[in-house]
């Protein structure tokens, strides 16, 4: 058994100036996304790419992330309370959002992007989503560091207490997502991705794997004390993680079917 380390959340203090571990790891998911765009661009030039749209890409899908991530907490998951105090909606410094809202806001920034380069959308989500774990990744270790989101509690020899919680050992939930939708999916999307796919495919199987191991890992964490399970005793990050898992089988089906 383990106990959570307390790091301290702010990273680096200049006089009044603080910046905090969480908003690091923004920055290094948002230059991730932007150096293994250039560096693909550059490596395959037959896909059309270039290493300026990419700054575009980035402008583009940082407010998609921001926006859409704010809202979809709002949304999803305290819509009564904001509705309460719609003021609030605005302090992001306060915490609150959401994957899958970011990722819709993603989707819906993109659909600008096309429009604007003449691109298919679907072939500049292909694009995008190996680009997206590492900065996945980069988020979860920043719930970590912070000591927030933990787990159920555990017998496993590895739990971990979180003394802000309580003395129970609990699962490190935060790291189980750190490697299975930040490292591992990247890993798969990356190779994926490497050779020349049908129109749809990379998306599909961003959907699956993000979607699966989401769902996954949500038995082991601890639910949002003011949602709790929902139906069928899943969580609410289950629930929305079964459409995405729906709709990348679907659209690996259409794209596998059209080279077949």
């Amino acid at each position: 058994m383990f106990t959570h380390p307390q790091f301290d959340p702010i990273a680096i203090q200049i006089g009044p100036l603080a910046i905090h571990w969480y908003g690091l790891m923004y920055l290094i998911g948002f230059l991730s996304v932007l150096w293994l765009g250039k560096y693909r661009a550059k490596h395959r030039p037959e896909a059309g790419w270039k290493a300026s749209e990419i700054d575009d890409i980035l402008f583009y899908g940082a407010l998609g992330v921001i926006i859409g991530g704010r809202l979809g907490y709002v949304i999803f998951y305290q819509p009564g309370y904001y509705l309460s105090h719609p003021v609030e909606i605005a302090y992001l410094w306060q915490g609150g959002m959401s994957f899958h809202g970011g990722f819709l806001g993603v989707l819906a920034a993109m659909v600008f992007f096309a429009r604007k380069t003449g691109k298919r959308w679907l072939a500049v989500m292909d694009f995008v989503a190996p680009l997206v774990p590492i900065g996945l990744g980069a988020g979860r270790l920043g719930n970590f560091i912070n000591g927030e989101l933990w787990g159920r509690t555990t017998d496993a020899a590895w739990g971990m207490v979180f003394p802000q919680v309580d003395n129970l050992a609990r699962h490190p939930s935060q790291l189980y997502q750190f490697a299975l939708e930040g490292i591992v999916l990247f890993i798969l999307l990356w190779w994926y991705s490497s050779k020349p796919r049908p129109v749809g495919a990379v998306s599909g199987l961003f959907l699956i794997g993000y979607g699966s191991f989401r769902f996954l890992v949500e038995f082991t964490r601890e639910p949002d004390s003011f949602l709790g399970l929902l139906a069928l005793n899943l969580s609410m990050g289950q629930w929305l993680s079964l459409p995405m898992i729906a709709a990348g089988i679907w659209m690996m089906r259409q794209a596998l079917k059209k080279t077949a």
